[in-house]
């Protein structure tokens, strides 16, 4: 069983218009796997042989926090999980996840770069402390991204500072904790009360790296994901599979640790 944590997609009507703007906000030539929609996504799950996606809408204006988590709940199906998303707001923040939690969505997902926040301001540990706290994951962007210039504002220095302050829970930091900043994730992240999740992560960080950071992290804190239409969903999984990782190793990547956490 192939489960895919993190892929995004988005209402039938806005995702060409959606793809295209962000396409053209990176530098260099790229193409998505599929087209943003939530039937193009089933499609290629079919292609690649991934039997559930989890879906990560990010909300990035508070006016769209009730329709986009709307939308997503009704996107769920026996192959489709969704998260939830929320502007982060100190007027707000507890009633929108309430709301998340009544729609039966199992997480948050949050990016700062998009969210025009830092991911360790004290606001923040709040936040995620009363979504942890109602039983929600928090899925994290972590790392470099194309879209926006650097310095970025979610290394694995400062995800170190929240899991350490935290209490308790299920709290992810995507691209392997961090996009780019693989030797800090080893320094400050493995080890510690953090899932990393694998996308855009497996194509690029080097080999015998990835393998450390499994190994030493523990591959019961891993979770494959592609984030998709971002990333090549086959040739991740093929990497993936040709790994030295033992099948024990690989089953609690593919799909062992987010059928515990999802309570799948």
């Amino acid at each position: 069983m192939i489960i895919d944590f993190h892929t995004h997609i988005y209402p039938d009507a806005l995702a060409p218009r959606v793809l295209q703007l962000l396409t053209s906000n990176v530098s260099f030539p790229f193409t998505p796997s599929f087209d943003g929609t939530l039937s193009g996504l089933l499609r290629y799950m079919d292609e690649t042989g991934v039997d559930v996606s989890v879906i990560q809408p990010v909300v990035t204006r508070p006016s769209q926090t009730r329709s986009i988590n709307e939308w997503a709940a009704s996107c769920r199906s026996e192959r489709i999980v969704a998260f939830g998303g929320i502007y982060p707001d100190p007027a707000t923040y507890k009633s929108d996840i309430d709301e998340i939690v009544r729609l039966g969505l199992k997480g948050v997902k949050f990016h700062c770069e998009s969210q025009n926040f830092t991911v360790d301001d004290p606001f923040m540990l709040r936040v995620y402390d009363y979504a942890l706290s109602q039983g929600l994951i928090i899925l994290h962007h972590a790392g470099f991204d194309p879209c926006f210039p650097g310095p970025y504002r979610s290394s694995p220095r400062q995800f170190a500072n929240i899991v350490d302050q935290l209490r308790g829970g299920v709290f992810i930091a995507a691209h392997f904790g961090g996009y780019g900043e693989w030797d800090d994730v080893e320094r400050y992240l493995v080890g510690r009360n953090i899932y990393l999740d694998t996308s855009n992560g497996i194509q690029y960080i080097p080999y015998e790296q990835f393998l450390r950071i499994v190994r030493n992290h523990g591959a019961d804190k891993i979770l494959f994901a592609t984030d998709s239409p971002w990333s090549d969903g086959k040739k991740e999984i093929a990497l993936l599979k040709a790994s030295e990782l033992t099948d024990e190793e690989k089953e609690l990547i593919f799909s062992g640790n987010a059928r515990r956490i999802l309570r799948l």
